[in-house]
């Protein structure tokens, strides 16, 4: 499935252009977004430099993968809880 949006470092391009002085209206224009889109990431990655956004991507990934594991790890603590009940 097709990532809808544009990525982060795009969305980090255009604040630097907008603290470079840049007017909203040209950024959206050239990104093809709403003025609207733009303050969403504005007010979501303000102050957030390149390396702090890949550093921010890198603990959403662990973090989904440790959220799979522990729901992995719960289903096998449940079946084996059934198994021993059935058992006894």
């Amino acid at each position: 499935m097709p990532k809808k949006g544009h990525s982060e470092e795009q969305i980090i391009g255009a604040l630097k252009q907008y603290e470079s002085g840049e007017k909203v209206a040209d950024i959206c224009r050239k990104l093809g977004v709403s003025q609207a889109s733009f303050y969403t990431g504005k007010k979501q990655y303000a102050g957030m430099g390149v390396q702090e956004l890949r550093e921010l991507r890198q603990l959403r990934d662990e973090n989904g993968r440790l959220k799979r594991l522990v729901a992995d790890l719960s289903l096998d603590r449940q079946i084996l809880q059934e198994i021993v009940s059935k058992k006894l």
